[in-house]
């Protein structure tokens, strides 16, 4: 009995400290200004970065994923002078339909985050990386994207499916 007491305040507990973190994504957002905020002041609302990029010019592209529970990848744009220069939700249908075959596995990365979940194939010598995006302001406009990557590790195939509850 104390085991299942115990369980369930520890539950209480988790699920009291990750409920605002969901909901927090705009608000950090609006905090933030393109040309003014720092990386200070981003990583001061959004934490450290999943990982950090090289971007043009000596920019540096901070990636804030929000995979596998979430439905949106941030990547934020820190520019030479240290300010933040753009910040994008990169799970969108416009960025999917850049991935094209041919492409290796760090460039999809860098454009759209870190993936949901990596499903090795090899029977067929492939990997498929799936991201969960809305596509849409209801829950039954959520859809997974898939990328197909050969064994080299470059794209021969991609393609989005609602997703079905189970």
């Amino acid at each position: 009995m104390r085991f299942f007491v115990r369980f369930a305040a520890f539950l209480s507990l988790a699920a009291a400290l990750l409920a605002p973190l969901a909901g927090c994504d705009p608000q950090r957002i609006a905090e933030l200004e393109e040309g003014v905020s720092t990386e200070a002041d981003v990583t001061r609302r959004f934490g450290p970065p999943e990982a950090v990029w090289d971007g043009v010019g000596g920019a540096r592209i901070f990636e804030y994923s929000r995979q596998p529970e979430g439905r949106k990848n941030y990547l934020i744009t820190i520019g030479t002078d240290g300010k933040m220069t753009a910040l994008r939700q990169v799970l969108t249908p416009a960025n999917f339909a850049k991935v094209t075959p041919g492409m290796p596995v760090e460039t999809v990365r860098r454009m759209l985050g870190k993936p949901a979940k990596v499903t090795p194939f090899p029977q067929k010598q492939e990997i498929h990386y799936d991201w969960k995006y809305a596509d849409g302001p209801n829950a039954s406009d959520n859809k997974t994207f898939t990328v197909v990557f050969d064994r080299d590790l470059h794209v021969v195939g991609t393609g989005s499916v609602l997703d079905v509850p189970l």
